[in-house]
């Protein structure tokens, strides 16, 4: 469609990455510093220093795990439990699969993050952030970045 522009010509950003996805790019490109998590099917998570992209990580999303689990056994096929205490060991079988899922996505993120701020977007993002005292959750963080990108390039794009 002729009203369409393919904006992934557009965006750049400074890494040495290889394959990162234009998601992903567009995720980092409004975040000078910080981590960018996006948690949807798979949750990706890149690590942003003075405008460099320095790499990251994708581990499966949530629903994807849960789906693991389900396909193991049945007596697995659980909701997650969004009010798990991930700092205390489960008593039953539906919290154990809630926080197996939950509690290495926090201890890999906590770890990377530090006192960066972790910037979260995603159908899970907002529950995620939930564990993070630096937590800034922005469902629209891809679609300011087209429109950061537009303002910025719009003689290049238009």
């Amino acid at each position: 469609n002729k009203m369409f522009v393919d904006l992934e010509p557009f965006f750049t950003i400074d890494t040495i990455y290889q394959g990162l996805g234009v998601d992903r790019i567009a995720a980092c490109y409004s975040i000078n510093n910080g981590i960018i998590v996006d948690a949807g099917s798979a949750i990706t998570v890149d690590i942003m220093a003075n405008s460099i992209h320095l790499g990251g990580y994708i581990l499966p999303g949530i629903s994807s795990m849960l789906n693991a689990y389900k396909s193991i056994s049945p007596r697995l096929d659980i909701t997650i439990n969004s009010q798990i205490d991930i700092d205390a060991l489960p008593q039953k079988t539906a919290d154990a699969v809630s926080y197996g899922i939950i509690k290495p996505i926090i201890t890999l993120l906590d770890k990377l993050a530090g006192d960066k701020k972790v910037y979260f977007t995603g159908g899970d993002g907002d529950f995620l952030s939930k564990f993070f005292k630096n937590a800034i959750c922005d469902k629209m963080l891809v679609f300011r970045a087209m429109q950061k990108l537009i303002t910025e390039k719009k003689d290049m794009i238009i």
